[in-house]
């Protein structure tokens, strides 16, 4: 029987289930030119009103995955883990996680990606860092990785292209906010990893992508649920971005707070707790040990100990970055300017964060992105960020701004006294708002 690609649309537009074998068949068109992209524009947009049920979810993931090259990584001598996060403000978690993961007994092939709007992006906060390559050829990438036990670089064009080509439809048609299509398009990416355990971070507030607890679970779930049937063992954290996880929102430095946390130098609570925490995870769910209990303590001795510095500097070194970035990052990063103080126009408690605001006002300085290609300036942004429940006064600044020009850093000002709400007291939110584990048998 010949493939017609408009069958499959019309039964996804009608509300039926689709085959997996019609799935595959419509993903693998994309990439050899049987299906058009308006024809995958019309398909993406019959899922956002239809949805999808699990075992299209995995069949569609599944499909992505095989669209190009999926790494092996059977000559390690342990377990190959990542991480993903939804991505938020100040959100710098990965930087030293992955660092931490090597040197608790774990292989991190990371591959992340660069931000757009007001979160951001992995790829960015390394590419402050003179010389670093976030696109090495894949024998440099695998040689990372089995010696240092951790490499953080971006998307190779032959991991998963279908969802390259999908994800840029969905962007000019409408069809990005569409559970069962977020989900394959992260996993398919992870799967393509060739991982053996992966944990995700699924935000939830005014800075995350899905801002209720309710939609932040329905994605989560769907996720673990997608990521177990399709074989990779997965589980969540719903953290909580009703404020900026670190006390920084910008990429050089993000960076510089990360090497800070790494070396002890300063760690942000909030921080530690998550990255700790989602450490903690992986290490069990990789059976690197046989409980959370357990791998807190092999990720706090994996950092306290000065290990997944170590770890971290070799592999900066390695992906082409100062040999001695760690001991000299003040004369690596470069400074933005202009640098002053911000403060609140009155005296209160920080009562709520527009965290999303605060991220636009980094986007404001030039140090983000409102459409993809996009040049940024990794100098800028804020440090110093106060959290909620802090006192303002007039002695007080809520941040400190790293501005290139006085009327970039006015307008960024502007935004972020805009985005903080003093009141009297703050809300008690949880940090980790829920966990949800692996299923004991994997939903298909």
């Amino acid at each position: 029987m010949s493939f017609l690609p408009q069958e499959i649309i019309l039964g996804k537009r009608d509300g039926r289930a689709l085959p997996p074998a019609d799935i595959a068949r419509f993903i693998a068109g994309l990439g050899d030119g049987s299906v058009s992209h308006a024809q995958a524009a019309a398909l993406a947009m019959a899922v956002y009103f239809r949805g999808m049920d699990m075992p299209e979810r995995v069949a569609l993931t599944l499909a992505m995955r095989d669209s190009g090259t999926v790494l092996d990584w059977s000559d390690l001598d342990g377990p190959v883990a990542d991480k993903h996060s939804t991505g938020g403000v100040g959100d710098n978690v990965s930087l030293m996680l992955a660092p931490i993961l090597a040197a608790m007994g774990m292989f991190v092939p990371m591959i992340s990606g660069r931000g757009l709007g007001h979160a951001g992006g992995t790829l960015d906060k390394f590419d402050a860092i003179p010389g670093y390559s976030t696109s090495p050829d894949n024998a440099l990438f695998r040689r990372v990785v089995r010696e240092v036990g951790c490499a953080v670089i971006g998307q190779t064009a032959d991991l998963a292209p279908a969802d390259k080509t999908l994800y840029a439809i969905r962007d000019v048609t409408g069809t990005v906010e569409s559970v069962p299509l977020i989900t394959a398009s992260i996993l398919s990416k992870k799967l393509a990893a060739g991982l053996g355990a992966l944990i995700l971070d699924v935000k939830t507030g005014s800075g995350a992508f899905m801002p209720t607890l309710e939609q932040s679970r329905e994605l989560a779930q769907s996720l673990v649920d997608v990521a177990n049937g399709a074989g990779l063992r997965t589980s969540a954290l719903i953290t909580d971005m009703n404020q900026p996880l670190a006390s920084a929102a910008g990429n050089g430095l993000e960076m510089r707070n990360a090497v800070d946390f790494l070396t002890g130098k300063h760690q942000d609570a909030r921080l530690r707790e998550v990255t700790l925490a989602l450490a903690a995870a992986l290490a069990e769910l990789s059976g690197v040990v046989p409980d959370q209990a357990a791998g807190l303590e092999l990720a706090e001795g994996a950092l306290t100990s000065g290990r997944a510095t170590e770890r971290f500097s070799r592999m900066v070194a390695a992906l082409g970055g100062p040999t001695d970035f760690v001991e000299q990052m003040d004369r690596h990063l470069a400074p933005a300017p202009l640098v002053r103080d911000v403060f609140a126009p009155e005296e209160g408690v920080v009562a709520s964060i527009d965290t999303r605001g605060v991220g636009m006002a980094v986007v404001a300085l030039g140090g983000g992105r409102t459409s993809p290609g996009e040049t940024i300036d990794h100098r800028v942004g804020f440090d110093h960020l106060l959290p909620l429940g802090a006192r303002v006064d007039n002695r007080t600044p809520i941040a400190r701004l790293h501005a290139r020009d006085a009327a970039s850093a006015d307008e960024a000002e502007r935004r972020l006294v805009a985005a903080y709400r003093l009141g009297e007291t703050a809300p008690d939110q949880p940090l980790i708002a829920a966990v949800l584990p692996p299923p004991a048998t994997p939903r298909t």
